[in-house]
């Protein structure tokens, strides 16, 4: 699939309370174990956010539009994509499976984005966009709703079910967060589990 990546890492982790993309787990960082799996399926990705890491196999670049959000990181990758389509995945995904990644890829057909949805839930940050809807992400930024959930509203998405997901994942451990210090111990948790 001609895709590029792009890993968010701009937020400011307020309620983890410190910076979650250099957190440790298992022998990398959150950040860098999302990079690797989003590097599983394409050649070119792009890190966006206020941090500078180091990444060999990764474009760090900063938000050019900081202080508006995930959608503001998607208008900076998707502004950076040489693809016509991106995967947007936030650094705090690190139990990612990347064939949960490569399923979305295979459904998203001509829809302007192909979005999970668990439990009712949509999951915004771990998607795929379809780069020519960069303007209309442009337009939302000068709203007053600048979220990822408002932009899917007027999108044409493809909704990706837990069913169609849980054949490659069948914990949909992809879609655990680390928001929060005790989402970040249960994810560390579970990796141990999964190693084991």
């Amino acid at each position: 699939m001609n895709v590029s990546g792009i890993v968010l890492c701009g937020g400011r982790s307020r309620r983890m309370g410190r910076d979650k993309a250099s957190l440790p787990f298992g022998d990398a960082t959150l950040l860098e174990r999302v990079v690797a799996a989003v590097v599983s399926v394409t050649d070119e990705v792009v890190v966006v956010g206020r941090s500078s890491p180091t990444l060999a196999s990764a474009r760090v670049m900063p938000d050019a539009t900081e202080g508006l959000g995930p959608l503001g990181g998607l208008l900076t990758g998707l502004d950076t994509a040489t693809r016509p389509h991106v995967l947007l995945v936030s650094c705090d995904l690190p139990l990612l499976v990347p064939a949960v990644l490569g399923r979305l890829l295979e459904l998203v057909g001509d829809a302007d984005a192909c979005v999970p949805r668990i439990a009712g839930r949509a999951m915004p940050t771990c998607a795929v966009y379809a780069t020519r809807v960069a303007d209309i992400v442009r337009a939302r930024l000068q709203t007053d709703d600048r979220s990822l959930h408002g932009l899917l509203d007027t999108l044409r998405v493809r909704w990706v079910e837990a069913v169609e997901l849980r054949d490659v994942d069948p914990d949909l451990l992809s879609f655990l967060d680390c928001d929060t210090p005790e989402e970040y111990e249960a994810a560390l948790a579970r990796l141990r589990h999964v190693s084991d």
